[in-house]
C-alpha cells in the first residue's frame, strides 16, 4: 500500500456514516437518567452485541489492536469486552454531563500537577488525551475541582451523540472549540489559555491527511498528527497527558502526567521538540494500552496509514 493511500484510508474515520438514531439515543439518555446507571446497564449488552455482530470493519480493527496490546490473538469474550467498554464510556457521559459523579468509584492521579502549573500564574495548560478511555470523566473532575477546562475537538463525525448529550447539558457545547470548522480555533484556544483556562484535545488522530510523524506504537510504525504539538509549540505552553481510564464496573482512573514543555523552545528547535513530544506521547499511550487494553476506541486500522 502506498503511503498516500494508507493515509487516506485511515483518515476516512471522519467520513464514516454515524450509526444510530438520534431519537433512540435521546430516549436511551432519558431512560438512563430516570432508572439510574445500574438498572440501565443491561441495555448496553444488547447494544454492544448488535455492534459486535453487525459492524465487521470495527470488529476487525478491534481484533488487530487487541492482538498488539495483549501480545496474542484475543478471545471472542475479550473482543466483546472491548466493544462493551466503549459503549459503557459513552453511556456514562449521560451521568457525567448531568453533574452526577456519585455512581462512580474514582481514582485520581496527578491532579496536584495541574494545580502546580496553574499556580504559576502563567495561564492555562494544554491537556492532551487520546481516544483512550473517557474524556468526559476528566472534564467532570475539572468541574468538581474548580479547574477551568475547555475542549478543542473535531465534532463532525459524532453529531448525533453530541446532539443527544446536549439535550442533557445544553451548555456542554459552549466549552468546545470546533477544530477543522472554525478558522479562528487556534486564536480562541490562545485566548482561553491566557484567561487561565486549560484546554484539552485528543491528539492521536486527524480527520484529514495532514502532517504526521511516524513513530513506534505497539510494535509497529504508526502515524500521529503533528498539529496539536505544533500548536503547543507556537503557543509556548506546557503539555500534560490526560487520561480517564475505565477499569470495569463503575471504576475509573483519571491520570495527569507531564508530557512536554514548550515554554522555552525556540523557533529553530520546534521541529525537534515536536518530534520528541510525539515519541513520548506514543510511548505513554502504549503503556496505558497494555495496562488497560480495552480502553482504546479507535475502531479502524490505526497502523494502515504508516
Amino acid at each position: 500500500m502506498s503511503g498516500s493511500a494508507g493515509i487516506g484510508r485511515a483518515a476516512r474515520w471522519a467520513e464514516r456514516r454515524e450509526r444510530g438514531s438520534l431519537a433512540l439515543l435521546r430516549l436511551m439518555a432519558r431512560f438512563s437518567l430516570r432508572v439510574g446507571r445500574g438498572p440501565a446497564r443491561p441495555v448496553l449488552y444488547v447494544i454492544a452485541a448488535y455492534y459486535f455482530l453487525f459492524a465487521p470493519r470495527a470488529r476487525r480493527a478491534s481484533r488487530r489492536y487487541l492482538a498488539r496490546a495483549l501480545g496474542r490473538q484475543p478471545r471472542p469474550g475479550e473482543r466483546f469486552r472491548h466493544v462493551l467498554a466503549f459503549a459503557t464510556t459513552i453511556h456514562d457521559r449521560v451521568y457525567l454531563l448531568s453533574g452526577r459523579l456519585d455512581p462512580f468509584d474514582l481514582e485520581i492521579h496527578g491532579e496536584a500537577l495541574v494545580r502546580e502549573y496553574l499556580a504559576r500564574g502563567c495561564g492555562g495548560v494544554l491537556l492532551f488525551g487520546a481516544h483512550l478511555g473517557s474524556f468526559e470523566i476528566t472534564r467532570a473532575i475539572g468541574r468538581r475541582s474548580a479547574i477551568p477546562l475547555a475542549m478543542a475537538a473535531h465534532t463532525r463525525n459524532a453529531r448525533k451523540i453530541n446532539a443527544a448529550l446536549a439535550a442533557i447539558d445544553p451548555e456542554a457545547a459552549s466549552g468546545i472549540v470546533a477544530l477543522g470548522e472554525d478558522p479562528f480555533a487556534l486564536l480562541k484556544v490562545e485566548r482561553l489559555l491566557a484567561q487561565g483556562v486549560s484546554v484539552g484535545m485528543l491528539a492521536d488522530r486527524t480527520p484529514r491527511a495532514q502532517a504526521c510523524e511516524t513513530v513506534s506504537f505497539l510494535g509497529a510504525p504508526a502515524r500521529f498528527p503533528t498539529g496539536p504539538f505544533r500548536a503547543a509549540a507556537v503557543l509556548g505552553r506546557p503539555v500534560l497527558l490526560m487520561m480517564g481510564l475505565y477499569l470495569g464496573a463503575n471504576r475509573y482512573r483519571v491520570v495527569f502526567e507531564p508530557l512536554a514543555d514548550f515554554t522555552a523552545v525556540t523557533r529553530a528547535a520546534r521541529a525537534t521538540a515536536v518530534r520528541a513530544a510525539i515519541e513520548r506521547y506514543a510511548a505513554s499511550l502504549e503503556r496505558h494500552c497494555r495496562e488497560q487494553p480495552y480502553n482504546w476506541f479507535n475502531f479502524y486500522d490505526f497502523w494502515a496509514q504508516a
